[in-house]
């Protein structure tokens, strides 16, 4: 862990519930997790504040309609900044999911901007777009967080953050296209037809753009062909992994064996895609977080670090 450059800095993560960063990590503290809009059967809701992921998948199963998720008012992101500067944080690094896939990071800058309308130079405040979804993004905020508690500097960290972010792929599988083609928020999904001759499309995500990568035929196949795919991709195999699921414990258990005996170690957490991810994938999904090649990209941010 890196030694400490600046004893006087005190360090908040603030991310969107997209990230599916789960409660115990969250609980350790160091991270805000703002809760997702989610309208369903004409209801609305808040991620992770009026239903736990188990309560949502069973609220999807039951819902006439796809759910819709919605972007953070920038307003709440204003708020999260009121309360970590009352808190006495001197550095806040927020990180949303993909702007390719949502409008949540205009909403943080937004937020960023008014706040420092009200209190100039506050707090330095710095906004990543993580390029990516889940625990690509959920993983390494995790990590930074941890790297606080240790003394690191908020320039190392973010540092960290975009080290990570500019390496990232996720390669997933939908075991039923049903979802992924309601919504229409997965192109790759689009024109495929594959569905009814029980072919599986295996899809990457990288700088929030999908793209299907390979056609399987037969569920026993899926994982097998993801692990291959990734291990064809990642740099280094002593690299973390990080498995994702809906709610087919049985797929995720199968990816997390494939995936030590490819690279010589387990994923470094299994966790649960949340309601955003899963509105659009379907729940019977299940995903591979790991690094691939370093991209030099376009990612947005948007930094008050250097004053």
């Amino acid at each position: 862990m890196a030694k400490k450059l600046k004893t006087d800095e005190k360090i908040l993560l603030i991310t969107d519930s997209s990230s599916d960063i789960p409660d115990e990590a969250v609980q350790k503290g160091g991270i805000v997790l703002l809760p997702i809009p989610v309208a369903m059967d004409g209801k609305s809701y808040l991620e992770r504040v009026d239903f736990t992921t188990e309560e949502f998948y069973e609220k999807l199963a039951a819902t006439k309609e796809i759910p819709v998720t919605s972007r953070i008012p920038a307003a709440t992101f204003q708020q999260a900044f009121e309360e970590a500067l009352e808190q006495g944080y001197t550095d806040v690094i927020v990180t949303t999911i993909t702007s390719k896939g949502s409008g949540m990071f205009e909403s943080a800058v937004l937020g960023k901007r008014q706040f420092l309308e009200d209190h100039p130079e506050a707090l330095r405040i710095t906004v990543l777009d993580s390029g990516t979804y889940t625990l690509g993004y959920g993983y390494p905020i995790m990590e930074a967080a941890e790297m606080a508690r240790q003394g690191t500097s908020a320039a190392q960290i973010i540092a960290f953050l975009d080290d990570w972010y500019s390496c990232c792929e996720i390669i997933f599988a939908a075991y039923s296209l049903e979802y992924a083609k309601k919504s229409g928020r997965i192109p790759a999904v689009a024109a495929f037809v594959g569905d009814v001759l029980g072919l599986r499309p295996l899809i990457s995500i990288i700088d929030g753009e999908t793209k299907v990568v390979a056609k399987i035929r037969g569920d026993k196949n899926v994982v097998s062909r993801m692990v291959e795919y990734a291990a064809g991709r990642i740099t280094e195999k002593k690299s973390a992994t990080v498995a994702v699921y809906g709610t087919v414990e049985a797929y995720a258990q199968d990816l997390m064996k494939a995936a030590a005996k490819a690279f010589g170690r387990a994923p470094r957490m299994l966790g649960h895609l949340g309601a955003c991810i899963a509105v659009n994938s379907g729940p019977k999904t299940v995903a591979l977080v790991f690094r691939g090649e370093k991209r030099i990209n376009g990612r947005a941010r948007e930094s008050d670090y250097s004053k």
